[in-house]
C-alpha cells in the first residue's frame, strides 16, 4: 500500500473585507489594525431616535461642533487594535508589577523622607480621583463620539486612566500598611482641602460637557499637559533626593503612558484642525479657554510643591509649544 501526498494551493477568492478594500485599494491585504479600526460605525438603519436627545439619532456627528468630510480620517500612529494594546499594557503592567513588589517586600516606603512622604500623600494621591474622571470623561467620549477609529482609541484611554488611578491606590496603600487610611485622607483633601476645590470644581465642569470634542481637548490635551508635568514629573527618581527613586518606579508607568497617550491625542487634534478653518479656530479656542481654567485650578496645587510654581510654568510653557506645533494658536 502506498500513500501519496499532494500539496495543493488554494488562491483566496478576497484578500480582505469589502469596507478596507474601498479605504486603502482594490483587494490590497489589510493589516489587522486596518481591519478592526475603519468603517465600522454604524450608519444607517437605525430603528429609534434615543428618548433622551430626540432631535439626534442614535450614532450622529453632529453631538460636536466639530465637522469632518470622513471621521475614519483619524488615525492612531501606535496602532492600536485589541491585540497589540493588550499586548502592549500586559508589558507594562509585568513592570510595574515588579517595581510595586520589590518595594513592598523591602519595606522601601519607609524609607522616604517626611517632606516626600507630605508631598505623596497631599499632592499624588489625591489624583486618584482626577484620574476617575478622566477615566468617566474618556467613557463619554467612546459613548458619544462618531468614527469607529476614535472610539477605539477613547476606549483605550478609558481603561488606561482606570488602571492609573487604581496604582495610585496602591501606592496609598503601601504607606499606610494596606489599612485604607491614605485613601480616606485623600478623599478628604479632594473633598475639603481648599487647595484641591478649584481643580475638583474644574473637573466636575468637565464632567457635564455635552460636545466630546471639547471634552477630548479640555481631558486630553489641557488638563493633562499640565498635571503630568506639574505632579507626575515631580515624582520622577532624582540623584539629588533621597527617597525619590522609590516613588520614581512606583510612577514610571505613568509617565511612560502620557509619552505613548500623546502621540495619539496629538495625532487627532492635528488632522481635526488640518480639516478646516472653522474646526481651527474652535479647537484653539477651547484649548485657550480650558488652559486659562485648567492654570487658575493648578496654582494652589504647585504651591503645595517644593519646586512647584517654575514647575507649573515650565508645563505651560511646554503646553504652549504643544499648542503652536498642532496648530491651535489663537489667531
Amino acid at each position: 500500500m502506498s500513500v501519496e501526498i499532494r500539496v495543493a494551493t488554494i488562491d483566496p477568492i478576497r484578500h480582505t473585507f469589502a469596507r478596507t478594500s474601498r479605504r486603502f485599494g482594490a483587494d490590497k491585504p489589510a493589516s489587522r489594525y486596518q481591519e478592526a479600526s475603519f468603517d465600522l460605525q454604524p450608519r444607517d438603519n437605525f430603528h429609534y431616535r434615543p428618548v433622551w436627545d430626540p432631535e439626534r439619532e442614535i450614532y450622529d456627528a453632529r453631538r460636536t461642533a466639530i465637522e469632518m468630510r470622513d471621521w475614519d480620517d483619524f488615525r492612531d500612529p501606535r496602532q492600536f487594535y485589541y491585540a497589540t494594546y493588550v499586548i502592549n499594557r500586559a508589558r507594562m503592567q509585568e513592570t510595574t508589577e515588579k517595581h510595586f513588589e520589590f518595594v513592598e517586600k523591602n519595606g522601601l516606603m519607609a524609607t522616604l523622607p517626611e517632606a516626600l512622604m507630605r508631598e505623596v500623600e497631599t499632592v499624588l494621591l489625591p489624583l486618584r480621583h482626577q484620574e476617575w474622571a478622566a477615566n468617566l470623561n474618556n467613557c463619554f467620549i467612546t459613548a458619544y463620539c462618531f468614527g469607529s477609529s476614535m472610539a477605539q482609541g477613547a476606549m483605550y484611554a478609558t481603561n488606561d486612566r482606570l488602571g492609573i488611578a487604581q496604582y495610585l491606590s496602591r501606592i496609598g496603600l503601601l504607606t499606610d500598611g494596606n489599612s485604607g487610611q491614605s485613601l480616606a485622607g485623600a478623599k478628604a483633601r479632594w473633598l475639603g482641602d481648599a487647595a484641591w476645590q478649584p481643580l475638583r470644581r474644574l473637573v466636575e465642569r468637565s464632567l457635564v460637557r455635552k460636545d466630546w470634542f471639547e471634552l477630548f481637548v479640555a481631558q486630553n490635551l489641557v488638563l493633562d499637559g499640565l498635571i503630568h508635568p506639574l505632579i507626575h514629573a515631580r515624582f520622577q527618581a532624582s540623584a539629588d533626593e533621597a527617597g525619590s527613586a522609590v516613588v520614581g518606579m512606583l510612577t514610571d508607568f505613568i509617565r511612560e503612558w502620557f509619552v505613548d497617550n500623546t502621540k495619539w491625542v496629538d495625532a487627532c487634534l492635528k488632522l481635526a484642525a488640518a480639516e478646516s478653518a472653522g474646526n481651527r479656530a474652535r479647537l484653539a479656542g477651547w484649548a485657550a479657554d480650558w488652559k486659562a481654567q485648567a492654570i487658575d485650578a493648578l496654582t494652589p496645587l504647585a504651591a503645595q510643591l517644593s519646586d512647584g510654581p517654575s514647575r507649573l510654568d515650565a508645563a505651560i510653557t511646554t503646553l504652549d509649544a504643544r499648542i503652536v506645533r498642532l496648530g491651535l494658536a489663537p489667531a
